[in-house]
């Protein structure tokens, strides 16, 4: 896979922020979904903390190379419903499959093996390892003895480190990291770090990626250069993506199918142009202002 990335090159090093507006008025040059069977599928998910009814029978698929966002208000479950495909929560009902086989209750480093990785709201790095660490550390879970060997700089299992260094640079070259790897990843910018982030989770070749809110918290110029980085992904490494996001005019340009969550409950599922026009999305999260705002 990397070796195609690399003769494929690096994103534009000079990203523009006016591009987050660009990708949501060319909704028609949005790629369709291929017509093949579902990389993951979400069958009448159920979860419950106690009294609280988290996710009442969600059910949901992504395509091989599709952009899936879900979205929502604050509290409709779209982490609950993250956590869950990623082996953190256990769904108390339902069925949950890569491909045709069905995975729930899956330790997370299980996933790992079969090809779904994350990201997470909060950065997860090592802020004193170098960025080049915390990417290799990515491979972790498949190769554990030659991760630890690259880190430590051993020597020991020279092969393995060998390829995993060429992975490592392969990935930081594509995500324009490749000056920064012997730095400690604490020392740089949030998206920066957010994109080291994202470098650890495709390095290990997954065929399924959630992202939990890549773009919290980030400058305009940061989200216009993560939007083409997830694009990117998908487009070059032909990934499955799950994205939760909260900027909605992103998500109405990134995304080729959007479900929109609320109180737990699945209330919207279409193209983003369906979505942005549905009254019941309009009431219960757009309104008036964020009709206007994607539309725009």
């Amino acid at each position: 896979m990397f070796d195609a990335v690399l003769r494929a090159g690096p994103l534009p090093a000079a990203f523009d922020p006016r591009l987050i507006g660009a990708l949501g008025r060319n909704e028609p040059a949005l790629r369709a979904a291929p017509a093949t069977s579902p990389a993951l599928t979400l069958d009448a998910i159920d979860l419950r903390f106690g009294g609280i009814h988290a996710l009442k029978a969600v059910s949901l698929d992504v395509a091989p190379g599709e952009i899936r966002a879900v979205i929502g208000p604050n509290g409709a479950g779209k982490s609950s419903l993250i956590n869950v495909i990623s082996g953190l929560y256990r769904a108390g009902s339902g069925r949950i499959r890569i491909g045709n086989e069905d995975f729930r209750d899956v330790p997370p480093a299980a996933l790992a093996r079969l090809g779904v990785a994350r990201t997470f709201q909060n950065l997860a790095l090592f802020p004193g390892l170098s960025v080049a660490g915390n990417i290799a550390a990515g491979l972790a879970f498949r190769r554990r003895a030659a991760v630890l060997a690259y880190l430590a700089g051993t020597g020991r299992a020279r092969a393995e480190t060998r390829e995993i260094t060429a992975k490592v640079r392969s990935i930081a070259g594509f995500l324009h990291l490749q000056d920064l790897l012997h730095r400690p990843a604490g020392t740089l910018s949030y998206g920066l770090q957010k994109r080291v982030e994202l470098a650890r989770a495709i390095v290990a070749e997954p065929r399924i990626l959630l992202l939990d809110e890549p773009m919290a918290g980030m400058t305009a110029t940061d989200k216009a250069e993560m939007a083409l980085l997830v694009r990117a992904v998908r487009d070059r490494l032909g990934l499955a993506v799950i994205l939760i996001e909260h900027d909605v005019g992103v998500v109405m340009g990134l995304s080729d199918r959007i479900a929109v969550l609320d109180h737990g409950v699945k209330i919207a599922d279409g193209t983003p142009g369906q979505v942005r026009r549905d009254p019941e999305v309009i009431r219960a999260y757009l309104g008036d202002e964020g009709e206007e705002a994607v539309a725009a």
